[in-house]
């Protein structure tokens, strides 16, 4: 019989997708104040891969990936969830329209998790109507994109990018073990 034992605390990250530069630093200042600061930042990519979120969005979105220093709990997701989605919703426009879209997630050693609202049927539930979409398994020295893996996340720089933030991941986790007393 095995024994329960929780995992390692986790990377938090967020893919933010906008098309106006002064809403992108609200929304990353917001979650700074909220996670701590952001450690790493990918570059600004154009972001057209669907047309999903023209409507309420607008044309010409912009996609960026960052990561917080402070790690978390694979647990909190959903309640990070449940803050972006409410971030969304105060910076909307007047009419209710998003002009931001905030997708947290969190990294392992192993994988790359996103927290999504929506169920098409493979993404495991994880507690306050949020659900888990693993985007990344890490194999043979890299992430690698899973079949129903979002296009933007497939490109390889952000493959690229996620896995220079394991890199620092891993050095923290192993800070962290050196911390711990011997034998606790």
């Amino acid at each position: 019989m095995g024994t329960p034992t929780p995992p390692p605390p986790v990377k938090l990250i967020a893919g933010l997708i906008f098309s106006d530069p002064e809403v992108l630093a609200q929304a990353r200042e917001t979650l700074a104040q909220q996670y701590g600061p952001v450690e790493e930042e990918s570059h600004i990519l154009p972001f057209d891969f669907t047309r999903y979120y023209t409507l309420e969005m607008g044309p010409h979105l912009q996609r960026q990936y960052v990561s917080f220093e402070q790690l978390i709990a694979c647990e909190a997701l959903p309640p990070i969830k449940l803050f972006t989605n409410a971030l969304e919703a105060t910076l909307a426009d007047p009419d209710g329209r998003r002009r931001v879209n905030l997708d947290p997630g969190y990294l392992s050693l192993d994988l790359l998790v996103l927290a999504t609202t929506k169920n098409p049927g493979h993404r495991p539930y994880l507690g306050q109507g949020i659900y888990a979409e693993l985007t990344y398994r890490f194999v043979q020295g890299s992430f690698r994109p899973l079949e129903w893996t979002y296009p933007d996340y497939r490109l390889q720089t952000s493959v690229e990018f996620f896995n220079r933030v394991r890199q620092r991941y891993r050095e923290q986790i192993k800070a962290l073990k050196a911390l711990r007393p011997p034998g606790g």
